[in-house]
């Protein structure tokens, strides 16, 4: 087998990927806080880990993967510890609640959009749709790997006050419970603060409203009661409801079934203050020395050089790009995928409209040789040249980069036996997942105005044949004459 490395957030380096308990994996990847349609920048960290996951069983492993999602208890403020600010989904609620009134169509469908746990409900619907569109394979495993942090509450219950017991949290006066951060001397190890950076507060801002309860600035809250919240559970401490960052910590040892886990992925915004916290939790509750043994974190992504911003306008969805947003014209989700896993995850991504054009073209060539190819391939050899070569690629840190040049370089070579280059293409496409399932069902009218161009052209009737060409091309066709005749294919995007 393949020695495969991965950059670790934790350690700084690249490192030889060594599963707990080989051949399998256990991999947890934080999902989407449900408040609203996920934007691209959301999935090219979640398509990142879909990479992630069919390389490791493309190279023989085999991979327990949980994607939570979080619908309850991320604040508004999330880039302090502490969790400031108000819960995202509350806001939502609040927000969709006052959209309905207007008629706003999409809110129309939610029966009651005030109740946050229908928010969450309409926007997990939502984005596994999407996550299904552009193919992460665990959506295919829902909802038993895509589980909603409000299943789970007991489970952090149990493990707040495992905590409590073993001195790693307290009950503050409030009946706050928070996390001791004092009582962990790794704190700060994965992202890089230390104690005397965070005194002040996260970030250098100190929360004026917790200091007279904690006992150091840093220590962040595992659960707040506030009678006033939509969301809330009975608990030793009060009614409340639990911190963002012990959700993660109480479903991955839950779901996986393990106190270490091999891998544990996100966008680089987790790595403080969420994976911070996590580390500190789920360590504090097991006693073990490692929570996760690699931490890989995707970086941002930006649109046309520019960070997304709503008040920017560049601002999108999925939905939205694949509905032509960035491109004036429908865009196939097997282009927006192959744009978004194209560059290498440790790097930031700059999506543009000719990115997508090129993409398109790249996903066409692709498909149109895999017709060529035929439809019945036979079994590969895993030490095959092209596939051994493909592997050695992602084995290096996911090179995407050097392993799409490998198949590139493939697909420019000579193909003696189509059966077994089939095979080659439709093995390295378990990891890219860009060919289409099924053959596409023939468009009638489409065939009979390619028949009608060739049947003009016989009869040197190129005004009509130009005509009808033009019309195809303006419909969104590419037109290409081959031996057997004109040929129309829908283009990509």
């Amino acid at each position: 087998m393949t020695e495969i490395r991965f950059y670790n957030t934790l350690t700084h380096t690249v490192e030889r990927f060594e599963p707990v308990d080989p051949p399998r994996v256990y991999m947890y990847n934080c999902g989407p806080t449900v408040y609203d349609y996920q934007h691209v920048g959301n999935f090219k960290t979640f398509l990142f880990a879909d990479v992630l996951r069919r390389f490791l069983e493309l190279s023989g492993h085999e991979v327990r993967q949980v994607m939570n999602m979080t619908d309850v208890g991320h604040m508004t403020d999330d880039s302090i510890a502490d969790g400031s600010g108000r819960d995202k989904m509350q806001v939502a609620a609040e927000r969709l609640k006052e959209a309905k009134k207007q008629g706003l169509a999409h809110v129309l469908a939610i029966e009651d959009p005030g109740d946050p746990f229908q928010v969450a409900k309409f926007y997990i619907e939502a984005f596994v749709t999407d996550a299904r569109i552009l193919g992460l394979k665990v959506a295919d495993e829902y909802p038993q790997q895509m589980p909603r942090a409000t299943e789970y509450i007991e489970q952090m219950k149990e493990m707040i006050q495992r905590l409590i017991d073993t001195g790693h949290a307290y009950v503050a006066d409030d009946s706050a419970v928070y996390y001791r951060v004092e009582s962990f001397p790794d704190y700060g190890r994965l992202s890089g603060n230390t104690l005397d950076q965070l005194r002040g507060g996260a970030g250098g801002r100190v929360i004026e409203a917790h200091q007279a309860v904690k006992r150091h600035p840093a220590d962040f809250l595992l659960w707040k009661p506030d009678p006033h919240h939509l969301m809330k559970w009975d608990s030793p401490w009060g009614a409340g409801y639990p911190g963002w960052h012990i959700e993660c910590s109480a479903m991955a040892t839950a779901l996986l079934g393990r106190d270490i886990i091999d891998i544990h992925t996100g966008g680089e915004d987790n790595i403080f203050p969420h994976h911070e916290c996590e580390i500190a939790q789920s360590r504090g509750a097991t006693g073990e020395a490692c929570f996760a043994r690699h931490w890989m974190h995707s970086r941002h992504l930006v649109i046309e050089g520019q960070k997304m911003s709503k008040s920017k306008g560049n601002f999108y969805t999925v939905r939205q790009v694949l509905e032509g947003a960035l491109t004036g014209r429908p865009v196939d989700p097997a282009v927006l995928r192959y744009e978004l896993l194209k560059a290498n995850y440790r790097s930031q991504m700059n999506l543009t409209r000719q990115g997508l054009e090129d993409s398109a073209r790249n996903v066409s060539r692709i498909r149109e040789i895999a017709v060529t190819f035929g439809e019945h391939a036979q079994p590969i050899d895993p030490d095959h040249p092209t596939l051994r070569r493909f592997i050695e690629c992602l084995a290096d840190d996911l090179n995407i980069a050097g392993a799409l040049g490998v198949l590139f370089e493939f697909l420019g070579s000579e193909h003696p036996c189509k059966f077994e280059s089939l095979g080659v293409l439709q093995t390295i496409d378990m990891v890219l997942g860009i060919l289409p399932t099924k053959t596409p069902e023939p468009n009638d009218d489409v065939s009979a105005r390619c028949v009608a161009i060739d049947e003009a052209r016989a009869t040197k009737d190129y005004a009509t044949s130009d005509c009808i060409r033009s019309e195809l091309i303006e419909a969104g066709y590419d037109i290409k004459t081959t031996a057997e005749g004109t040929v129309a294919t829908k283009k990509l995007a």
